[in-house]
């Protein structure tokens, strides 16, 4: 089978002994750019140990690291009445017994994303471990070699006498060529960092990007994550270069099982990190959702707590393109107390007058709901707000990091499926997939945006890190005096974090508009698209993002506090088209409005390179768009002057 190899040429095993004829799964990408290998060694003592070693176009990525989990059943054995003899780790005395080999090629078509095809190829190989202690405890690894990357995953089958597991530590390391450096942040909505893989001393989040100094980048991730507990990345005490992993809480489970995927991406260039991101969906379950009709992603806009603000937001949305009013905290009180009612609505909120006039209005209206009323009524809530005729809900503060509320949060993306609404969850949790599966999940935040008021560097690491994981609800403020950064940068910012529901207008007020030129850049924008291309960047310097809905294309290019020149290759275009670009650059003083965008309208072709100075904490946002007739007239052509 094409890619597919069985050999322990890759596979250093000195300085160990081994057996005879030792196993080893060996699998290459379909591409052949992507090379790993699994396999047994046993140490001088007899304790057996799994290790794998990763290659990219003959270039390492990962020496040699271990892999395995940590598991203390001894309860649960000694109330079957079973004596098992305790090994100091549960994998000591693991035996590979064999291993198989499979691929697979499809394309599937998703709800919605960041492209409307996917492709789906792989070659995979599972290596079969058992115990021969009488025990009966047996464990495969199961390896998929992709163009993107690579991923495994522990899976184990069913034990004859049904013994619960109990999973207390993950042994998976990464150990990387020397002076690897990474983007490390300590929380989901936290600060990045650039260290030596040696210098994490605390857990980082995933996806965790990473530098080799062979020029390889690298990012670290997960995915079908719903029945697992958080984890997180951290330098380990023993082994210099080598990452290991960090469990939030231990995981009981029922055989059969299958622990979430563990994903390795490899590239040459860290934009290519991002645009390879179908590999977490493609890890993930297909959709569980018969009628997905209802769906449907869009941008949204907060409104205050009033009857009155509710409706002017509402016709703003409506007059803007905006097809969703979300009321966040305080239109249930007290909404962080347990002692919160959710489904009664404060008397300054007449909820069905306004969700009627938005109905009328074309605008859906969204409700905040904070953990504390979910836990204690989602299930007595969920069918009245969709009664209501509420189209979503944005879930606040829940926990999500251990098995127990990991399992709870991820039912609650099903229970909001089984009463047709649509989801948002806010604070630390970050995406693996699961929007594949239950695409009611539009978006979560797990991201330091605008609520934080980044600067124009850290967003400038955002997509090659965050972005990773898949869709982020990075609230994008406009008006806001603490804005950091220029106004075509928010523009650009709306482009570059993809989210399927958009937040715009992030502390603004209907009131705050004064008719800027540039807002079209808002009304115009879409939130899920056909096709994503990174044309340029490197984190903490720039960004330069492509993305198209039908025959449109937009872009957002976004430098970093020191300002930068870019430029935009414009070969991604129909060579057979002009088209006409709107631009949004920042004009300064000439540009006599309180946002000082400058809008400039000129056609252009597939064959044109454009050139911008992107002012410091700056940006420019594009929308391309094939020329008619009569705009063919009106225009003038871009003549290679800078932007």
């Amino acid at each position: 089978m094409k890619g597919i190899i069985l050999s322990l040429v890759a596979c250093s095993l000195s300085g160990w002994m081994v057996a005879s004829e030792p196993v080893v799964l060996e699998l290459t990408s379909p591409d052949g750019s992507q090379n790993v290998c699994f396999y047994g060694k046993q140490d001088a003592s007899g304790k057996n140990g799994i290790f794998y070693q990763l290659k990219y176009h003959n270039e390492t990525v990962l020496e040699e690291s271990r892999a395995g989990l940590e598991l203390d059943n001894r309860v649960w054995e000694l109330a079957l009445a079973r004596k098992v003899e305790q090994p100091s780790c549960w994998m000591d005395n693991l035996e590979i017994d064999s291993v198989s080999y499979t691929a697979r090629d499809t394309i599937w078509t998703p709800v919605y994303g960041e492209r409307s095809v996917v492709r789906d190829a792989f070659n995979e190989g599972t290596l079969y471990l058992s115990k021969k202690d009488g025990s009966g405890y047996r464990l495969n690894i199961e390896v998929r070699a992709y163009d993107e990357g690579i991923a495994f995953r522990y899976f184990f089958p069913e034990h004859p006498q049904a013994i619960f597991h109990k999973v207390v530590g993950d042994l998976t390391e990464y150990s990387f060529p020397e002076n690897t450096k990474a983007w490390a942040e300590q929380w989901a909505q936290g600060p990045f960092e650039y260290l030596d893989v040696n210098a994490i001393k605390k857990p980082v989040e995933r996806a965790l990007t990473l530098e080799l100094s062979n020029g390889l980048w690298v990012a670290l991730a997960d995915a079908d994550t719903d029945d697992w507990c958080l984890t997180k990345f951290q330098s380990s005490v023993d082994k210099q270069n080598t990452l290991t992993s960090v469990m939030y809480s231990p995981v009981d489970i029922v055989t059969y099982y299958a622990t979430p995927w563990k994903v390795i991406m490899t590239a040459e260039k860290p934009g290519d990190l991002l645009e390879n991101n179908d590999i977490i969906q493609n890890l993930n379950p297909s959709c569980q959702i018969a009628d997905v009709s209802w769906i449907q992603p869009g941008k949204i806009m907060r409104s205050a707590i009033s009857t009155e603000a509710g409706l002017a937001t509402i016709d703003f949305c409506a007059e803007h393109h905006i097809p969703y009013m979300l009321f966040d905290w305080q239109w249930y009180m007290p909404c962080t107390s347990h002692d919160g009612d959710a489904t009664k609505v404060v008397p300054h909120v007449d909820m069905q007058k306004v969700i009627a006039y938005g109905k009328e209005k074309g605008v859906g209206v969204w409700l905040y709901v904070n953990q504390h009323a979910l836990q204690k009524q989602m299930r007595e809530l969920f069918p009245l707000l969709h009664k209501w005729g509420v189209v979503g809900v944005k879930s606040g503060f829940v926990q999500y990091a251990s098995h127990r509320w990991a399992t709870w949060l991820h039912d609650m993306v099903r229970l909001a499926a089984e009463n047709k609404l649509m989801i948002n969850i806010h604070d630390e949790f970050r995406p693996s997939g699961f929007s594949r599966t239950y695409p009611n999940l539009l978006t979560q935040e797990g991201i330091r945006g605008n609520e934080e008021f980044p600067d124009a560097t850290h967003n400038t690491i955002l997509p090659f890190t965050r972005m990773i994981n898949g869709a982020a609800d990075y609230t994008i403020c406009y008006y806001d005096r603490r804005l950091k950064n220029t106004h075509a940068h928010q523009l650009a910012a709306s482009l570059v974090f993809y989210s399927p529901l958009q937040t715009i207008f992030w502390y603004d007020k209907a009131e705050s508009y004064q008719g800027e030129p540039e807002v079209e850049w808002f009304e115009n924008l879409q939130t899920v698209f056909d096709d994503s291309r990174v044309l340029a960047g490197t984190p903490g310097k720039h960004i330069i993002m492509a993305r198209r809905k039908g025959n449109e294309w937009f872009v957002g290019a976004m430098t970093n506090n020191e300002g930068s020149m870019e430029t935009v290759d414009l070969s991604f275009l129909d060579k057979d088209k002009v088209y006409l670009v709107r631009i949004y650059t920042d004009g300064g003083e000439e540009v006599k409005t309180r946002t000082h965008v400058k809008c400039t309208y000129l056609l252009v072709d597939a064959s044109q390179i454009l050139k911008f100075k992107l002012k410091p904490r700056g940006g420019a946002a594009l929308q391309l768009l094939p020329a008619d007739r009569n705009t063919l007239k009106l225009y003038k052509k871009y003549r290679g002057q800078t932007l």
